[in-house]
């Protein structure tokens, strides 16, 4: 009887290290469209502590470099508030081309550009979690050299990425090649053994 007790025991102390049921399941990195070598482009979405460089031809007075602030807007001169975050820079660009040419100046041509983009956060079983600046092109394996590298009880392939976009944590594939996208959450997990 003292064995069957025993046994039972085990069973339940080794079922209490299975898995919880609740796991997010395993998707490919190209689930959440990460399979692209350069993961931003003329889509990419400005937000906030994003910094982005407007040049208005033969205007040295009005070229010049904005931060979008944190209620996601820039001041500009003669042009007043523009929501700039949400949109992208040719939108922004065009929006303030409307506006200077509004009675300010005739045919106005604004130029926009991204200078600084808004830190990635990693955090989890990496030896230095925290934020990190953004540079055009990141991968996967390019921030987990920057976080310091894995600790020895990082569960390596695969990941929790959360955009900055919206919606929850989605565990994927991890692959060195994954971008990773200004504004990241990512999480790599501890590993059971």
């Amino acid at each position: 009887m003292t064995r069957l007790a025993m046994m039972l025991s085990a069973v339940a102390l080794l079922s209490g290290c299975a898995g919880r049921g609740g796991d997010l399941p395993l998707q490919p990195a190209s689930a959440l469209g990460r399979e692209r070598a350069t993961p931003v482009d003329a889509t990419y979405q400005l937000g906030v502590g994003d910094q982005i460089a407007l040049a208005v031809y033969g205007e040295p007075d009005l070229t010049r470099t904005y931060a979008i602030n944190p209620n996601g807007t820039i001041e500009v001169p003669l042009a007043g508030t523009i929501k700039a975050q949400g949109m992208t820079i040719d939108a922004v660009s065009a929006m303030i081309r409307t506006r200077l040419a509004d009675g300010f100046l005739r045919n106005p041509s604004v130029t926009g550009s991204i200078v600084t983009y808004r830190p990635f956060y990693i955090l989890g079983e990496v030896n230095k979690p925290g934020q990190y600046p953004y540079q055009t092109g990141m991968t996967l394996e390019g921030a987990v050299a920057l976080a310091g590298g894995y600790t020895y009880r990082a569960q390596k392939n695969h990941v929790f990425i959360r955009p900055e976009t919206g919606g929850g944590e989605t565990k994927v594939e991890a692959t060195p090649e994954m971008a990773v996208r200004p504004g990241d959450t990512i999480r790599f997990a501890e590993r059971l053994f």
